[in-house]
This record gives C-alpha cells, structure tokens and sequence, in this order.
C-alpha cells in the first residue's frame, strides 16, 4: 500500500513546448525556426481509458536534482520531463503493456491518493513518456518556413578574423532588392509555405539601412496581399546602430542580432575595425541602447579556440541582463584558414563551455536554452537536418544571384529572375548536399541524432571531403550535450 507521508508523483515538464511554442533563437547566421504540432492536455478523466494498453517510450534516464529522474528522448514530444520517485515508480509499471488500472493495482494505491496518480498518468501520457501504441513515429519538427538570406551589402565597417566574405563597397540596389522580395514570395506561393522569415545581411546591414526598411515595407505589403506569415531579422555587428533604426525596427516589428564573441579583449581580438581597434565598447552601448528603447536584441556567440577561455564572463554579462543568445562554433574558412588559434581544440572549446555552462546553472534564466547553447543542436525539437540550406533556404546576394549557404554566396546555382528559385535550389547537385541525420555515417546509431543531427555540412565537408559523415566535432557535441540537458533540468524545476 502507499504510504500514508509518502509524496504523491509528480512530472515536470516544458508546457510551453507542448503546446507549441518552441523556444530558438531565429536571429543567428544559420538558425532556422522549428515547428511542432500542439498537444492538449485535458484536465478531464475522459482523454485516459484505464482499461487500454499504455507503452514505455524509449528514453534516456540520468539521476537528476532534488532526488528527480531526468528522462529524455526524441520519441516523446516533451523531449525533457523530470519524474520523481513515485512518477518514476508509476513510469517503470508499464515496462511491458499495461493498462492504468493494472499498474494502479499493482501499486496498490490507496483511493485518496488515486488522483494525483491519475494526473500524473495523464501527464505522462501528454509529454508522450507513455504511448497507447507501440513504436510511435518521433514527432519530427516541421520545415514550414520559406526563409531567405538578403545580402543587403558587401560592405562592413569591421574586419572580423573568421568572416568569409571578401569585402568591398558594393550595395544592393532597390529594384535588385524588390525583385529578391517578388522571387521569395513567388517560391514561396509555387511550395505551398505559409510563413516567410527574411534575414536582412551583410557585410553590415545597417550600412544600407534606408534599403533595409523599404524591402521589408515591401515584403509586408506582398505578405498582407498573400495571406502570408512574415518575420524578419537584421543582422548586425551593432556598431553603427543608431536610436533612429531602432525605432524603424520597433515599428516593423523587426527582431535584431548583434554579434558579440567576448567581454573587453576577448571580443576585440576577433571584431576590430580595418585599422586594428576595437569595437566592444560601441558594441555593448548600442546593446544597453536597443534594450533600453524596448528591442530586445538577441546575442550571436561566436566561439573558437581564441575566445572559449573568455566566455563564463561574456554568459555572465549577458545572463545579467537577461538577453537571449546562441553560442555558434566558429567556421573556417578560405579567409580565415591562417588564424591557427580560431581552430576548434576540442579540450580548449569543451573547457570553456563547461566553465560557461556553470554560470548558466548559477543564474538559471526563465527561457528555455535547449537551442542555443551548442552551434547548430536544437535540442528543443527533434529533427533531421542541421539547418534550412538546399530544402527551405534562399541566400540572395546584392546581384541577385541565389546560393544555398551564405557561406557558399560566390558559388551561386541560380537567380532571382527565374521562376521559382527554390525549386532549382532543390534540385542542386554541386553546392553543399544537406544530408538528413540517417544518411550521415556515424550518426545513425547515435541516441542524439535527432537533436544534433550531424553539425554544420559545410564545416564536415571542409575538414573531411564528404557530406554523408558526422561532423569532425561529434566528441565536443556528445561531451557537452548530456550537460545541456542537466541544465534544462534544473531550469524547469526552478520553474516548476
């Protein structure tokens, strides 16, 4: 029998998820938006039959805070849950088959405690850590955004160690810019996409700001006459931000990204100004500027072997100011490739975000980190690419030529005078091939797949020559991954 003081089951889990609202940062160079089907919990009896079979869902289980459980898994649509031992105790009833009566019975629960049983099973059932069949399908993300990269200018008034892009004074003009608009909509409209999300670039965007503001004026009329969603984001290195453009972008509902890779030196090593001077200073005024106006910017992190050391202070002052953020895994590039200390040492970059992640734990935030806290993984939904490039992704250049990667702008595939560009973005077999996670050897097997997904292909072909592989960082991935899922852990049951 229960116990008379024994405490009653209990389940923790992300409702915010559940019903649909996955947490990402959309701001950053290659994050692309998620979206996953709403569950509904009913506070009723009638969505439970006690006398049908429920299955364990395969989940991952590590001893967690407070005496909790932590499960994750894929296959579940709360991803992460914690259980206590009474849940956990419940949970394990339905190792083989087993109705709700049953387990109720074999537990022996008294009837005053049968309702908190009863919630708790219903609960289990909602996150999905118990199933009325077997060998349910994971319930992957939807790809069912149209988004489009609008280099808006090839020029920067920086000169960052890791950029890609051979710089020049090159702007994109308006007509140029109106028919990459009319290009995105038409794809959009021939691909049956409902929502648009346009990442206005560079270079630095805000160098060509004027255009930034009419193309986007522009996307929303096309968007209103479509019955379309739309999103934008500008991308910007926050050195020219001015009180005027936050406004314009508060008043079009335009989220912003400001790069910033350290505190001090530490950012200043990485993005400097041609002449070698620093730009933290003008960065993190215009930052306290954005937020202090009501924009909200969120952070892009670039991390490599020359600026692991420094990120618990930069988490720090970002936490302290409650900032979204992501933290992006440095990319080589032909450019960059002779900055010998940008490389990615995994003892010197697995260090610096374990020492990052204990700041996290001592300044836990209210939102959900589980995609921002490890390059490409988003782990707050389960899905089978890394990013959009090749399937729901257009890079328009300031000539209106299409690539499949910003990073892949000088090797163009077509243009946006062609009828729907992401169609022959699609069919592409030369540029960058966005294998899905069960193409990619090494990746298979692995219990991550769905969240990791294999890393950036671009990064994994550089360092091996091939698409089809798992990325050369698969030990920092899997190293940091099980620490990322604690730290959900204790977030929501500090939220709880």
């Amino acid at each position: 029998m229960l116990l008379r003081h024994a405490p009653m089951p209990r389940v923790i889990v992300d409702t915010e998820r559940l019903r649909g609202q996955v947490a990402a940062i959309d701001g950053a160079d290659c994050a692309c938006p998620l979206s996953i089907s709403p569950r509904h919990r009913s506070d009723h009896a009638a969505p439970l039959k006690f006398d049908q079979l429920l299955h364990q869902t395969p989940a991952t289980q590590w001893r967690g805070p407070a005496d909790y459980t932590v499960f994750a898994s894929t296959h579940a649509d709360a991803g992460i849950a914690l259980l206590n031992a009474a849940a956990l105790n419940l949970w394990q009833r339905f190792e083989v088959p087993r109705s709700p009566n049953a387990a109720l019975h074999q537990l022996g629960i008294e009837t005053k405690a049968l309702h908190y049983y009863h919630e708790a099973l219903v609960d289990l059932c909602w996150s999905g850590f118990l199933r009325d069949a077997p060998n349910t399908p994971i319930p992957l993300a939807r790809e069912d955004t149209l988004i489009a990269w609008l280099h808006t200018t090839n020029a920067c008034n920086l000169r960052c160690n890791y950029c890609y892009l051979a710089k020049t004074n090159e702007m994109m003009d308006e007509q140029i810019g109106r028919q990459s608009i009319d290009a995105i909509f038409r794809s959009a409209f021939m691909n049956d996409f409902q929502k648009v999300k346009i990442k206005y670039a560079g270079g630095e965007a805000t160098l060509n700001f004027g255009l930034v503001t009419k193309l986007h004026d522009y996307a929303r009329q096309l968007a209103d006459e479509q019955n379309i969603s739309l999103s934008g984001v500008v991308l910007s290195n926050g050195v020219r931000l001015t009180p005027e453009m936050i406004k314009s972008m508060l008043a079009r509902q335009l989220r912003l990204m400001i790069s910033l890779d350290g505190l001090g030196v530490q950012h200043d090593a990485q993005r400097h100004f041609a002449n070698g001077r620093g730009s933290f200073d003008m960065v993190t005024c215009n930052i306290e500027m954005a937020k202090d106006q009501g924009l909200v910017p969120d952070i892009c992190i670039t991390v490599s072997g020359r600026s692991a050391a420094g990120l618990p202070d930069l988490i720090g002052w970002i936490l302290d100011r409650d900032l979204p953020f992501s933290l992006n895994f440095y990319r080589e590039n032909e450019l960059s490739a002779s900055f010998a200390d940008l490389q990615l040492d995994e003892e010197r970059i697995i260090n610096g975000m374990l020492a990052a992640f204990k700041v996290i734990e001592a300044n836990l935030p209210r939102r959900s980190l589980l995609a921002s806290l490890v390059d490409r993984a988003n782990l707050s939904a389960p899905h089978s690419r890394p990013c959009a490039a090749g399937h729901n992704y257009l890079v328009i250049d300031h000539f209106g030529r299409v690539a499949k990667c910003q990073m892949e702008m000088n090797k163009p595939i077509t243009n946006i005078a062609v009828r729907d560009p992401l169609a022959v973005i699609r069919s592409d077999q030369i540029g960058v091939q966005n294998y899905t996670v069960e193409e990619k050897e090494g990746c298979r097997d692995c219990e991550w797949k769905y969240w990791c997904t294999g890393g950036c292909p671009q990064a994994t072909f550089r360092a091996t020559g091939r698409y089809d592989i798992q990325s050369p960082n698969c030990r920092i991935y899997k190293t940091l991954y099980p620490e990322v899922v604690r730290l959900e852990a204790l977030r929501l049951l500090k939220s709880s």
